[in-house]
């Protein structure tokens, strides 16, 4: 008798073995993931606004450029541009969606964004891009000139363009704030570009005006960052059809 109990026992513990692994049953169903937000353009609002300063802007500088007589002479502007504005308003500030966006996604502009090298300067002095999208980057100078991009989350490069009308283009595969420019050859000449994985973002005037269009209803943080002044964040809420107004105030001590 307890042989065959025993007996028993071992075929159910068999038996129970057998389906917990599968045999003869069907497979669990594959869970699927879950869908990303769809942004509808018709429920879209705005950002806008200024950035001020408090305080007297610094005095341009003189750039030295007699080290390359090409550039001495084809030099149409040779002051600074870490400071520009006017009347209290601040330029070349750089103005994005920081964080509120969540898990929606943009595909990347088609746009070409262009870098140029252009009376031994870069051309803008910032700017922003999308993970992605294509930077043409061109020497317009009868001169040597190398890019040399410097960036923390993306791959550094550093390319030669010796001869006038040379262009080139570069994609950032990851998102980034700021990816510093300059160039080896002029030490006086660097940008600042701004990567982001959608296209919520502006560069102020020397006004200091900025337009961010056609951002999804929601709370967002916008960030502005200027390479001396360091950065500000200010919350906003958009609303379908609206257009929320925001600013910011750099002091300059």
């Amino acid at each position: 008798m307890q042989y065959r109990n025993l007996w028993s026992v071992l075929s159910i513990l068999a038996v129970a073995a057998a389906a917990a692994c599968g045999g003869g049953g069907e497979e669990p169903a594959a869970v699927a993931e879950p869908a990303a937000p769809v942004f509808d353009p018709a429920t879209a609002g705005n950002v806008s606004g200024m950035v001020m300063v408090d305080g007297e802007l610094p005095a341009p500088e003189e750039l030295m450029m007699n080290s390359d007589p090409n550039c001495a002479m084809v030099a149409t502007n040779t002051m600074s541009v870490n400071y520009v504005g006017s009347d209290g308003h601040l330029g070349n500030v750089f103005v994005y969606v920081k964080e509120g966006l969540g898990d929606m996604t943009f595909p990347a502009s088609g746009d070409v964004v262009t870098l140029n090298q252009e009376g031994c300067r870069y051309i803008p002095h910032v700017l922003g891009i999308q993970v992605g999208q294509t930077l043409n980057i061109i020497n317009s100078d009868a001169t040597l000139h190398n890019i040399h991009a410097i960036p923390a989350m993306n791959d550094e490069f550093n390319m030669g363009q010796p001869i006038q009308g040379m262009e080139f283009e570069r994609t950032f595969d990851t998102a980034e704030v700021m990816v510093p420019f300059r160039c080896d050859v002029h030490g006086w000449m660097n940008a600042y570009i701004g990567v982001l994985e959608h296209p919520f973002f502006a560069v102020t005037g020397v006004d200091g005006m900025f337009d961010i269009s056609a951002l999804p209803p929601g709370d967002y943080v916008i960030e502005a960052w200027h390479e001396e002044l360091g950065t500000q964040t200010q919350n906003v809420t958009v609303a379908t059809g609206e257009t929320a107004e925001v600013s910011f105030t750099f002091s300059v001590s």
